[in-house]
């Protein structure tokens, strides 16, 4: 009888939990990481290509993106616009977008569609900030949007992004085809410190002085998941508001005040990522 108790007592000492093991429990798998991502920033100057958008004022941005394992992607992201800067009868620019993108190992591929719609436009075919062919006199009728298809690739910290209007470049009347060739930087110091720098250029068909270069270069800090950037942003734009206006000479509404849309600058943004 006492050896029968015993190895019972020893059984359900083997059985039961010590009290370290039950105040200890295994730690639960990290939870995986949200394929939605939001973002919002402040800049001193909306500047799309080198080009002011706001007649160098400033401009409240933010969008979101849905990112799959597959590589698959779609996004939104919005910013107010000038009308001056050649979206008559609007002031919001919302861009929709899609593509996929996969990473191999130090390289990366990106290809995709982007749409960029200005609610509220409208070009009767003439007025201020109509989008206007310099070469043949035509001038946009109806609302203003643009259609690009890109392929891009990455290396590290570079990336090469190629973008290709498939129809007329933002209602400008025949400049199908038109593209832009964007190379980029970004590079991390540490410490929160970045230095940001791109060159770019416009291929605008058909559109007398449409084309040039654009440049920008900067630095960043991350506090706390707010960064600050300051950049100096400049282009070869044909912009000279004289006699003659140029190119990328733009007129404000009431078609009184000039702004060579082109001309350099510091630019100033706070941005998040959530």
């Amino acid at each position: 009888m006492r050896k029968s108790v015993l190895s019972a007592a020893v059984a359900a000492a083997l059985t039961v939990p010590t009290l370290a093991s039950a105040q200890t429990p295994a730690p639960a798998p990290a939870p995986a990481p949200s394929p939605f991502t939001g973002n919002i920033a402040l800049v001193s100057d909306y500047r799309f290509r080198g080009i002011t958008q706001t007649f160098g004022k400033p401009a409240f941005q933010g969008g979101f993106d849905y990112a799959h394992a597959s590589g698959v992607y779609l996004g939104n992201w919005n910013s107010n616009v000038s009308q001056g800067a050649g979206f008559p009868g609007g002031n919001l620019e919302m861009d929709f977008y899609g593509g996929w993108k996969k990473a191999f190992g130090d390289f990366g591929l990106d290809v995709g569609f982007i749409y960029y719609y200005y609610p509220g436009t409208d070009s009767p075919g003439s007025g201020v900030g109509a989008p206007t062919n310099f070469n043949t006199g035509a001038v946009a009728s109806g609302k203003v949007d643009n259609k690009e298809i890109y392929i891009g690739g990455t290396w590290k910290f570079l990336s090469l992004k190629y973008f290709w209007a498939i129809d007329d470049y933002f209602s400008t009347p025949g400049t199908k085809n038109t593209n832009y060739i964007d190379l980029s930087g970004t590079y991390d110091f540490g410490g929160g410190w970045g230095l940001v720098g791109h060159i770019g250029r416009l291929d605008f068909k058909d559109q007398l002085d449409g084309n040039y270069t654009d440049w920008k270069l900067g630095v960043t800090k991350d506090l706390s998941g707010w960064v600050f950037g300051l950049t100096y942003v400049d282009t070869n734009a044909k912009g000279d508001c004289g006699a003659v206006l140029q190119t990328y000479c733009f007129l404000d509404t009431s078609g009184t005040k000039t702004k060579d849309a082109g001309k350099s600058t510091v630019v100033f943004s706070i941005s998040k990522t959530f």
